[in-house]
């Protein structure tokens, strides 16, 4: 793999970063005024016509207010969103050899790399040229987003208190940790301490026996899809909606389910990214699910690298 791929590569994972972070200062949430009908999506989904993306679009547009609610009364609520929550994995670091993959249009890239994460600390993603050189790395911490690029010994650091339309619309680390650890977040509240409430969340019917959990924020809309039986989150959607920018979402999937200490942690993860003009697909699988702690959780690079 030649290093013009390479840097290629860590370029469009740049551009997931900026997307998912602040949605290219666009955002990413709800289309007024929209909603196709919950029977629609029935009746599509069980005809088995509609792509994960399509149904993805589908939850994220059903409106606030449903006719059938997928709970009788507030108990009932807060008993489902709490099986949700108590679903997610207690341990404090989770590490992996990871298979990374990137699709724009009809050009295809595939790295391997490592995930390293631990909780209310830092999130790092490798990619591996060859298997063992570190080509590329990206690292979120509370304070700032990083972006390395080993080949050329340059980096981007940005700390998120300069991104205005993050913090007014209370996208943050915590965010981005509920989609990696693939947990419930209300925007803006940094879940160091203690567990989101039920009252942040509106519940709903969906299809193939899921339920649907909402929040409205402002321009921001977030929806998850969760197996009745299990509690499982299994999809988390963001999307945007501007009648003069265009509709700008995030789609992220979680697949095959894995046991470990007591929890199931998904070893897939497909993320898709829709801009008006363009669409960003990414694939990460996990090989194992570690819980190694020997790593230094903050990177330090020597005078050689460039601050751009």
């Amino acid at each position: 793999m030649n290093t013009a791929r390479l840097l290629k590569t860590t370029a469009w994972v740049a551009v997931f970063v900026l997307l998912a972070s602040c949605g290219t200062h666009r955002g990413l949430g709800r289309r007024s005024g929209q909603g196709s009908s919950i029977e629609k999506t029935t009746k599509t989904s069980r005809a088995g016509r509609v792509s994960k993306t399509a149904k993805a679009k589908e939850v994220a547009e059903q409106p606030t207010t449903a006719k059938a609610p997928a709970v009788k009364d507030t108990l009932q609520k807060e008993a489902f969103i709490d099986k949700v929550t108590d679903n997610a994995m207690q341990a404090h670091f989770i590490t992996s050899k990871i298979k990374f993959s990137v699709e724009v249009g009809n050009q295809q890239m595939t790295l391997t790399g490592n995930l390293k994460m631990k909780r209310n600390d830092v999130i790092r993603l490798q990619l591996m040229a060859f298997g063992f050189v570190e080509a590329g790395r990206l690292e979120f911490t509370p304070e700032y987003v990083m972006i390395i690029d080993r080949i050329n010994k340059q980096y981007l650091k940005v700390p998120y208190a300069q991104l205005e339309f993050m913090r007014t619309n209370g996208i943050d680390f915590y965010m981005l940790q509920a989609l990696f650890w693939n947990e419930l977040f209300k925007p803006g509240m940094q879940k160091q301490d203690g567990k989101v409430s039920p009252s942040d969340f509106h519940v709903e019917e969906g299809v193939d026996d899921d339920i649907i959990l909402s929040i409205d924020n402002d321009k921001l809309s977030y929806r998850w899809l969760a197996e009745r039986t299990t509690a499982r989150v299994k999809m988390a959607n963001l999307l945007y909606s501007d009648r003069f920018r265009g509709n700008y979402q995030l789609n992220w999937d979680y697949e095959d389910f894995k046991r470990s200490e007591l929890k199931y942690f998904p070893m897939k993860h497909s993320i898709t990214v829709t801009a008006p003009e363009k669409e960003v697909k990414f694939s990460m699988v996990l090989n194992y699910m570690g819980h190694d702690e020997n790593w230094d959780t903050r990177t330090t690079l020597s005078g050689k690298y460039r601050q751009v």
